[in-house]
């Protein structure tokens, strides 16, 4: 009875499957589909969240407005839009990699492949950076007792408004301000830092300088904040309960709250699975150098896991989109 023979990579692939394709990739198909799913999910309830709070909703050009060394300088989308063509570009080393693993080049397999890993750790840093300014903030605001964010603009001379951050206005009160603790706080509760200033330097700043103007979180026809007449913007100053400067998960200085959760979320969650994407390639690279898929005579490996990292560049250019751009 003759034994059945199995090619090497068929046997280290799983075996042919459906469509003549191998089990591995196969299997790579059905994760990607499933993470698809997940993804579509986030994208959509941000959409229904965007469009039942779109009155308050921050616009995206006046949040994401940063540049590296360019501090002061306004360049909305600017940082992100270099991001995705870093991102992008890290996929066609990716491609390049596969197709000179289909002509079993070495070389140029690690090759392509360094310059993918680079790509993505260039992004991972890109996006840590923007997530430390989106948290850090630049001009501080105020929430009023019902949550309303109160921003601070000043008129220029062609008519526009620009904004002020609470640094350039707020008074000096010498106010002894006590950060709640564990061991002295309501219920065993820690108290997140104490922002620069307090409620009262804040309004008493504004009331010393009449030039400066509330804007609330809501659009108006013309889809901009609406600034607030002098007299009104007092009015709303009697209702400040808390100083917001940046971001997080309970207070956005920005607007709504939401904006902020879903970024964190939705970036975060897409950001682990470039990370992901960057340690499977070293793990591959380093595999290339070391000659293991020249003994098996296949790089289906590095294909499977470049079907892994365009999936991830397709993911962004929707986060771009819908959250960046819409």
């Amino acid at each position: 009875m003759g034994a059945t023979v199995i090619s090497d990579e068929h046997a280290l692939d799983g075996g042919p499957g459906p469509l003549g394709a191998t089990y591995g990739k196969m299997m790579m198909w059905f994760f990607i589909l499933s993470d698809a799913l997940t993804f579509s999910g986030f994208l959509a309830a941000y959409g229904f969240s965007r469009f039942k709070f779109i009155e308050t909703w921050p616009i995206a050009d006046e949040v994401f407005n940063h540049f590296p060394f360019l501090h002061g300088v306004n360049a909305p989308m600017y940082y992100v839009a270099l991001m995705t063509f870093i991102l992008i570009f890290s996929s066609v080393t990716m491609v390049l990699a596969v197709d000179a693993g289909h002509h079993m080049k070495k070389s140029k397999v690690a090759f392509y492949m360094f310059l993918t890993i680079i790509g993505g750790f260039i992004f991972l840093g890109s996006q840590a950076w923007e997530w430390k300014n989106f948290i850090k903030g630049e001009y501080g605001a105020l929430e009023t007792k019902g949550g309303s964010i109160l921003q601070f603009v000043k008129k220029q001379e062609d008519g526009t408004f620009k904004r002020v951050a609470l640094a350039d206005f707020s008074a000096t009160l010498h106010e002894e301000r006590t950060q709640h603790e564990r061991n002295n706080g309501v219920w065993f509760m820690d108290e997140a830092t104490l922002p620069t200033y307090s409620v009262n330097e804040v309004v008493e700043g504004f009331k010393a300088d009449e030039s400066i103007l509330i804007r609330s979180e809501f659009l108006n026809a013309e889809k901009h904040k609406t600034v607030l007449s002098r007299e009104e913007s007092l009015k709303r100053l009697a209702d400040a309960k808390y100083v917001v400067e940046g971001a997080n998960l309970v207070r956005n200085e920005y607007g709504h709250k939401l904006f902020a959760n879903f970024f964190f979320f939705i970036t975060g969650f897409h950001g682990f699975h470039v990370f992901t994407g960057v340690l499977i390639n070293i793990i591959i690279f380093f595999n290339v150098l070391l000659g293991t898929y020249e003994k098996r005579k296949s790089y289906e490996m590095v294909e499977k896991v470049g079907l892994y990292w365009h999936f991830v560049d397709l993911v962004w250019v929707f986060v771009f989109t819908f959250f960046y751009l819409v």
